[in-house]
């Protein structure tokens, strides 16, 4: 298997794992969200240290310039304070849906990097999955822009933005191992307890099944899901990556359906039928290298 096609499967499982974040975080409880962050940062980064066990020599990778530092620390803590900044500040659904342009802006901005060239395809993909995510957020009833919350507004573009640059500018880090992502959650892990602390009050989770929603949050959206993406990003084809993003809502969706949080509408049916048909359409140029090859 080409190594760009490998790095582009491992960077999809992240969008997989994403999937899984609105039914945990539904059933962590009431656990406010920058302690959330960084009781699961905390557990994520734990999981990159538990590996270190197996493969001497990994902590090595710590050992980088301050720029890949502060790139990976604004990313990973900058886009969960300026997505949860953005909810206080505005309502969910508008806030939610801007923050979710970053999948359009990394297949744009993705143009940038060289070696790489945006084609209407990839364009028109990311497009049709913002539609279709609109349609989901939405749940038909549109959405209204209410200049009282100019500031949530800002913070969730600003969220938007955090989180493209992050995925966009690793690619000028691609020979920095990705077990550098074991410091990045800790450090944010830290970032998010301070933040909790001022803004918030310490709410624990209840019982056990609420404690196992946080270590499923740890270990795989907000723990493995970080890792994989890093390598995805670095070695994959980034565009393909941030079309398919779109695929997270409508999966996440399908995840609460089948666990009885949601339930199916027409609305679900016709988001999938645009998002997948998005997913495709930007991803052409994969699928039709991957056919060439057998």
């Amino acid at each position: 298997m080409p190594k760009r096609l490998f790095a582009t499967l491992i960077g999809f499982t992240a969008i997989l794992m994403w999937a899984l974040l609105a039914l945990f975080t539904a059933a962590s409880g009431t656990v406010p969200p920058f302690q959330l962050t960084a009781m699961t940062f905390l557990i994520g980064g734990s999981l990159g240290l538990v590996s270190w066990l197996f493969r001497p020599g990994a902590a090595k990778a710590l050992r980088q310039p301050w720029q890949v530092w502060a790139l990976g620390v604004i990313g990973l803590f900058g886009y969960h304070f300026f997505y949860y900044t953005a909810l206080r500040l505005a309502p969910p659904v508008e806030a939610g849906l801007i923050a979710y342009l970053w999948p359009l802006l990394i297949v744009v901005m993705s143009a940038l990097l060289p070696g790489e060239k945006l084609r209407w395809y990839h364009g028109a993909g990311a497009l049709l999955g913002l539609v279709g995510t609109f349609v989901i957020v939405s749940k038909g009833q549109g959405i209204s822009i209410d200049t009282r919350y100019a500031n949530g507004y800002f913070a969730a573009i600003v969220c938007a933005f955090t989180w493209t640059g992050y995925s966009i500018l690793s690619r000028k880090f691609s020979s920095v191992p990705t077990d550098i992502v074991v410091g990045f959650c800790l450090v944010t892990a830290v970032l998010s307890g301070v933040a909790h602390m001022v803004f918030e009050t310490t709410v624990w989770p209840a019982n056990w099944q609420e404690w196992a929603a946080v270590l499923g949050l740890g270990l795989m959206p907000v723990g493995a899901a970080f890792y994989v993406w890093d390598f995805g990003v670095k070695h994959g084809d980034i565009q393909v990556l941030g079309a398919a993003s779109y695929v997270a809502p409508l999966l996440s969706t399908a995840v609460l359906i089948v666990a009885g949080f949601a339930s199916f509408s027409w609305m679900i049916a016709m988001a999938a039928v645009l998002i997948t048909a998005g997913a495709a359409l930007a991803s052409k140029d994969l699928i039709m290298r991957s056919k060439s090859k057998t």
